[in-house]
């Protein structure tokens, strides 16, 4: 049996907004914990301070989904500004739990057909 590891690249969901607001107003979105918590609550966050932040381009979080198995992410948004004063937001949402990389356990009979060859 081969074991498959999963690249989180490969499966990571990514997500392109056009958004009417300026940038500076949706980093501000992102990044004030106050502001933050209106539309993603910190129960889903694994921790409230970013993973990585590129002040006004970029900001990584690390979360954590609510319901068992309670399987870990990171979430990065990415801000680009758009020629009509808009922002185009990126989310990418890319599995990153060690629970998804290690190879399934192998079962403890799996190598019973070399004793049918032998009989």
């Amino acid at each position: 049996m081969n074991a498959k590891h999963l690249d989180p690249q490969d499966t990571a969901l990514v997500l392109d907004y056009d958004l009417d607001a300026p940038p500076e107003k949706v980093w501000r979105a992102l990044s004030i914990p106050a502001l933050r918590d209106q539309w993603l609550p910190d129960g889903e966050l694994a921790a409230a301070e970013p993973l990585a932040c590129t002040p006004g381009v970029e900001v990584r979080y690390r979360m954590r989904e609510t319901l068992p198995p309670c399987l870990e992410s990171v979430v990065t948004f990415q801000l680009h500004p758009t020629a009509d004063g808009g922002t185009r937001l990126t989310i990418i949402h890319a599995p990153d739990d060690a629970r998804l990389t290690r190879p399934a356990p192998q079962a403890a009979n799996d190598s019973w057909h070399r004793l049918k060859l032998a009989a």
